[in-house]
């Protein structure tokens, strides 16, 4: 398995950028809650944060993902958090949701990035600097890989904190995203005003249709003549 380096960024800094950022998001596939994005700027010397266990969020436990959020978050001077809401994402869409939670990342950074390596297949719009995007950049680059730490870490704690206020969907152990027990939630308690409305339409459809045959087929049964 191969971990995220500093490669990248030691490239644009020998080239004479002063300011080298990474963004990544979390939340874009999850039928509850916002989309998130964090920002990062790693500083000289690049070697001490290659060190300390910065992985890709995903690979990471919950345990050392805190761990290493509160770090981060301790070292850098330079690391912001920007989301899109529910309601952003219902009229937006969650592609262009998602980039705006970037956008907002990077400009709550304190000191504003000269180049932008951005995790995805596109760029972010209406920011004045260099970018370039990396697919899987999260499990490539470093500076990506700090920001999916934060940006997750961030998630989690707010998606934890909606499950007080909106009990019966499981939300502090899914997250928000499609598990069997958030579904059954959804089917007992309907959707919220923190769900996603066509991401949960589009998730729950298959599952409604089951419950329509299964009931039919069940009042057939109940009527049919017992002597025939």
């Amino acid at each position: 398995m191969t971990f995220p380096q500093a490669d990248l960024e030691r490239e644009f800094y020998k080239k004479g950028f002063l300011r080298v950022a990474g963004v990544d998001e979390v939340g874009r596939g999850a039928l509850a809650g916002p989309v998130v994005a964090a920002a990062v700027i790693l500083p000289m010397p690049l070697e001490f944060f290659e060190n300390i266990g910065i992985r890709d969020s995903k690979l990471l436990s919950p345990s050392k993902r805190v761990a290493l959020s509160d770090r981060l978050r301790s070292l850098l001077f330079s690391w912001s958090v920007g989301e899109s809401t529910v309601s952003e994402i219902n009229a937006l869409n969650i592609r262009r949701a998602t980039l705006l939670a970037m956008k907002r990342a990077v400009e709550g950074l304190p000191e504003f990035p000269d180049i932008l390596l951005v995790d995805g297949r596109e760029i972010v719009p209406d920011l004045v600097c260099k970018q370039e995007s990396f697919t899987g950049g999260d499990r490539r680059i470093l500076s990506i890989a700090a920001a999916s730490i934060i940006a997750k870490v961030y998630r989690d704690n707010m998606m934890s904190e909606l499950d007080n206020a909106y009990a019966g969907y499981g939300l502090a152990e899914n997250k928000g995203y499609g598990t069997a027990q958030h579904r059954d939630g959804l089917l007992l308690r309907g959707v919220s005003s923190i769900h996603r409305a066509v991401f949960c339409k589009t998730f729950l459809e298959p599952f409604r249709k089951k419950s329509i045959f299964q009931t039919e087929a069940s009042l057939l049964s109940s009527n049919s003549d017992p002597l025939a």
